[in-house]
């Protein structure tokens, strides 16, 4: 793999955390051996994920994230 994943990213533009052009190039999650597709952004070195809670929205109309804790593995998409 030529392209190393950061150990934290996230997809909320407005987060420093967040890179789109790695982004663009498609970041699977792999969370405690399951395949995650709402995930908002991920820490490795801590262990944990935030996915979105549905069609909750905060009162900025943001969607509502929960944090689960275990094993993260972020890995590059490809096209098949």
């Amino acid at each position: 793999m030529t392209d190393t994943l950061p150990d934290r990213l996230s997809s909320n533009p407005n987060s420093p955390y967040y890179d789109e052009e790695l982004l663009a190039k498609g970041v699977g999650i792999r969370f405690n051996g399951a395949e995650k597709t709402n995930v908002d952004e991920y820490c490795v070195s801590e262990g944990w994920v935030r996915v979105t809670a549905g069609n909750a929205k905060d009162r900025f109309g943001n969607p509502m994230t929960i944090k689960l804790k275990g094993k993260v593995e972020p890995y590059l998409q490809t096209n098949e």
